[in-house]
């Protein structure tokens, strides 16, 4: 398989370098919409092709159906080729279990499904649902139990509110941590209020939802989407700005929250083959400068708004 390397950044101090754009698995698992097998496949091929070599997947999504799918599609492909982030603890909407013998049957189960012996990443999904407690002295334990044994190379944790983030590094050791929706044109919290925290820590910090839930693409918001009427109608502004100057405000958008250096790389999720192709264009050309001013300037307003998720002490 001829990869196109895309460039790299290190991860924190675990020793892996990701590429500044990693695939998102999510739709694999039909989350969003249904998926044609012949497109899962191809996404996954295409994303290797363009370089995207970090996957990131959950037995959430699909509930188990991304990473078996993912198992497949990768079977024939050398394991050196490509590395795995997966995540345990969130199985199903209102479904979490983060107990030390659910961490174990889940990595085994993750390493059955993904047809490997190894996990680069497993993060703790979603803790944010839960009391950080426990994760602190049950989750992460038997996970660095599993890291140990060899089946799981870094670890760490993934959610939305910010403050779990630095609270959680306060209290206990983390090789890295996934944020979404976070650092997009709209809202860059995680680079404000917690890459000071975490990066003089060695904590590597990977930034995923570059277009926000569809937020900053021209696409209709999902019905689930929870930015208040205020922000949508700020980013439909940007987004009518950036038609004007001929550009779709989803290149923007990528763009944006691929360029940051102290972010080891930005996780967007597609089933569609062609999206993932123009992806992988758009982070080879450079940034239109005076755009981006622009675009920032129409944002200021609604800057760094966001919304609760999860318990409200984690917020």
């Amino acid at each position: 398989m001829s990869a196109q390397p895309l460039p790299t950044r290190p991860l924190g101090n675990t020793g892996l370098d990701l590429p500044i754009l990693s695939f998102g698995a999510s739709s694999l698992g039909a989350e969003f919409r249904n998926v044609q097998m012949d497109e899962v496949f191809a996404s996954v091929r295409v994303a290797l092709e363009c370089g995207m070599n970090l996957i990131d997947t959950s037995p959430y999504y699909g509930r188990g159906m991304s990473e078996v799918l993912l198992g497949v599609a990768l079977q024939n492909v050398p394991r050196e080729e490509y590395q795995l982030c997966t995540k345990l603890g969130r199985f199903d909407v209102n479904h979490f279990d983060y107990s030390a013998k659910r961490v174990a049957e889940s990595i085994d189960v993750s390493l059955h499904r993904l047809r490997t012996d190894h996990l680069d990443i497993v993060l703790c999904h979603d803790i944010e649902f839960v009391s950080l407690g426990q994760i602190v002295e049950e989750t992460l334990p038997a996970l660095r139990k599993a890291k140990q044994a060899g089946k799981v190379r870094c670890i760490g944790i993934s959610g939305y509110p910010m403050k779990m983030f630095t609270e959680m590094s306060e209290q206990t050791e983390l090789d890295c941590i996934m944020s979404y929706n976070q650092y997009t044109l709209q809202n860059t919290r995680l680079v404000d209020d917690v890459l000071p925290k975490l990066k003089p820590k060695g904590v590597g910090i990977m930034n995923a939802g570059p277009f926000a839930a569809r937020l900053l693409t021209n696409a209709t918001l999902p019905s689930w989407h929870k930015d208040s009427a205020e922000v949508q109608q700020t980013a439909r502004k940007a987004a009518e700005l950036c038609e004007s100057r001929g550009v779709d405000i989803a290149k923007l958008a990528l763009q944006f929250s691929c360029s940051h250096p102290d972010l080891a790389t930005t996780v967007a999720g597609s089933a569609n083959p062609d999206n993932i192709r123009k992806w992988a264009q758009w982070i080879n050309e450079p940034i239109d400068q005076e755009l981006l001013a622009d675009v920032l300037a129409v944002f200021q307003p609604v800057h760094n708004i966001s919304h609760a998720e999860g318990l409200p002490e984690n917020n």
